[in-house]
């Protein structure tokens, strides 16, 4: 596959480096970049434990630093890429950004929106799957396995 800057896969793959760096961080490895004009102008990655809070999911820091960024909150002009797709927190939030477009990697068959509430998110906002999913299945896998190996 070849990878051209401002791509969805250019940015997906920032994506899955930020959930490279909770990974190395013993987090839940999901990334998020936010993109505005073809430009980053967010990263973020799961800090639950880091932080000891239940939403510092990579969507939520993301569309916050995104946000700042802009100053102002609705991300009508922006696309988040995201490793795995949004629980249902995640995308009520995304709902109330109005954010114009959602490209995730991998679906989350237990919690991700789409199983809780496909309507979760503004009926305005173009949602795409799949792009990158087996990297980001591997990431995730791998986490789970190191995790189990660490119990026994």
């Amino acid at each position: 596959m070849e990878l051209t800057v401002n791509s969805d896969e250019h940015f997906m793959r920032e994506a899955l480096r930020q959930a490279e760096i909770a990974y190395e961080e013993g987090e839940i490895p999901v990334g998020a970049v936010v993109v505005c004009q073809k430009k980053i102008i967010a990263k973020a990655y799961n800090q639950t434990e880091r932080l000891n809070d239940v939403t510092a999911h990579a969507e939520m820091l993301a569309i916050t630093s995104a946000a700042n960024h802009l100053g102002g909150k609705y991300l009508t002009d922006c696309t988040l890429y995201v490793s795995l797709e949004p629980c249902g927190m995640c995308a009520g939030a995304l709902n109330w950004s109005q954010i114009s477009e959602i490209v995730y990697a991998l679906a989350d068959e237990k919690r991700g929106f789409t199983k809780i509430n496909p309507n979760m998110i503004h009926p305005k906002t173009k949602v795409k799957s799949g792009l990158m999913a087996a990297e980001s299945k591997k990431l995730i896998d791998d986490f789970f396995a190191k995790m189990r190996n660490k119990k026994n």
